[in-house]
């Protein structure tokens, strides 16, 4: 199938315990580098339109945006994560063609499909990835989302903000 067929959002099919053969997510961590609580500046990639996005791509995404982030930046001056979770389940109707196809074909009798992979559904102006970090590493931060966001499928909107600090009361 392709990319496009995938994109469209439908009704979530997310009830794991009814469905048999769900593939797992091939995300590996949700968050890199290192929480600190005086981060001054949060990186938000956020979508333009409502979407789905598959948990390969998402997984591409988060790979690209921290090494260009761990190699510009350094380890401890960043902390990325992961937003937009892959609880929806794909699935296909897998048509057999070639030679002598029409016998092992039903066509649309039965074709509810089976499990083929995992998308996460994002709504627009909803996150996907967020990056939190120091105001002189806010140009490198931007540029390892812009990086993360030609992995992923249609348009996204960088939104940069400062971290007010908390305050305590005496």
């Amino acid at each position: 199938m392709k990319a496009k067929n995938w994109r469209s959002v439908e009704r979530p099919y997310t009830r794991s315990d009814y469905i048999h053969g769900a593939p797992h997510s091939r995300i590996n961590k949700y968050t890199m580098g290192v929480y600190k609580e005086d981060y001054t500046h949060e990186l938000l990639l956020m979508a333009r339109e409502d979407m789905q996005i598959r948990d390969v791509s998402i997984e591409s995404a988060r790979i690209a945006a921290d090494k260009y982030l761990s190699r510009k930046a350094g380890e401890g001056n960043y902390f990325l994560e992961i937003k937009a979770h892959p609880h929806h389940v794909l699935r296909e109707n897998k048509m057999i063609f070639g030679a002598h196809a029409d016998r092992l074909q039903e066509g649309m009798r039965r074709a509810f499909g089976k499990p083929v992979g995992r998308a996460a559904q994002v709504s627009s102006g909803e996150p996907v990835l967020r990056v939190l970090t120091y105001e002189n590493w806010v140009q490198t931060a931007k540029e390892a989302l812009e990086l993360a966001s030609k992995k992923l499928p249609k348009n996204y909107t960088i939104t940069i903000s400062r971290i007010s600090e908390k305050k305590v009361a005496a």
